[in-house]
């Protein structure tokens, strides 16, 4: 069997090590603390993916906590771990 284990937020790529969805790919319900997005809803078709990621972008990329964003933070580095099949 494939591990479908995903640790990069599909919509913003923030990869914090955290599962977001198991080897199973089942959703593990996680909220994102940069786009605040949970996975498993929502994030579920390649269409809600890429509608969520354009408004997160469109409205400024921003972080929900901003003190969780590192300092050399860098959207296009972070958007480069979103899985080639969520792009």
């Amino acid at each position: 069997m494939d591990d479908k284990a995903e640790t990069a937020c599909r919509i913003c790529g923030l990869d914090d090590g955290e599962a977001l969805y198991d080897e199973y790919g089942a959703p593990q319900y996680v909220i994102c603390e940069c786009c605040y997005c949970e996975s498993g809803i929502g994030d579920d078709h390649l269409s809600q993916v890429r509608e969520r990621r354009e408004l997160w972008i469109a409205g400024g990329a921003h972080w929900h906590d901003p003190t969780r964003r590192p300092a050399d933070w860098d959207l296009s580095r972070q958007l480069a771990n979103i899985p080639s099949r969520w792009r």
